[in-house]
Parts: C-alpha cells; structure tokens; sequence
C-alpha cells in the first residue's frame, strides 16, 4: 500500500522560510513523477513544482519560481519543498502526490496525473 505522509506546516511570517517533507512508503520515488501542488480557501489546486523521474529534473510555477526548491533523500525515501522568502498569497495546504506507473514525466497542470497523495499540510504565511 503507498502512503505519503507530509511534515513540516506552520505559520511563518512574510519573509520567512519553512520545509515540506514528504515521506514515502509502498513505492520508490526515484522512480516516479512527483508533484507538489497547493489549494488556498474557495481556490483551485494548483501546481507548484514537479520532479521528473527521468532525469530528476525539477519544474516551478512561475509564481514560486526562485524562492522554493526540490530536493530528495533517496535514502530515506523523502522529497523536500524549501520554501523561501515566503509571501501571504503562499498560504495554503500543500500536497505531495505521485504517480503509480514509473518513469512517467511529471506534470505542473495536470493533478490527475497523480494516482497518490499526502495528506496536506498547512502553510500561513501571516504576521
């Protein structure tokens, strides 16, 4: 059974920085496309960045782009969200999500992609 569990919300103040975790069990990450999408109050899900298993290539919404970061510990079977310079519109629950068929390329707009998802964790960014 594929479970992703997400970590690391909070409330932050306008500048500050937080870290998604996203840790996987039931599959291998290194192996399959995983996003990171977002959904504010009365909004719509949105992408904000994805890795592509192929070549562990990293894409951004243009509006993260600069200030947030993938990275992974293969070891532990974990992706990471580095959220910098964090802004209020920032504020919503973030996802993690992964597909279920391996070496599929990752997607920013499509979320059906995705066949398993976190949680969410909560993200405010507020002073």
């Amino acid at each position: 059974q594929v479970q992703l569990v997400e970590s690391g919300g909070g409330l932050v103040q306008p500048g500050g920085s937080l870290r998604l975790s996203c840790a996987a069990s039931g599959i291998t990450l290194d192996y399959f496309a995983i996003g990171w999408f977002r959904q504010a109050p009365g909004k719509e899900r949105e992408g904000v960045s994805c890795i592509s298993p192929s070549d562990g290539r990293s894409y951004y919404a243009d509006s993260v782009k600069g200030r947030f970061t993938n990275s992974r510990d293969s070891a532990k079977n974990t992706v990471y969200l580095q959220m910098n310079s964090l802004k209020p519109e920032d504020t919503a629950v973030y996802y993690c999500a992964t597909d279920a068929t391996p070496w599929i390329e990752c997607s920013l707009k499509n979320k059906y992609v995705y066949d398993y998802w976190g949680q969410g964790a909560q993200v405010t960014v507020s002073s």
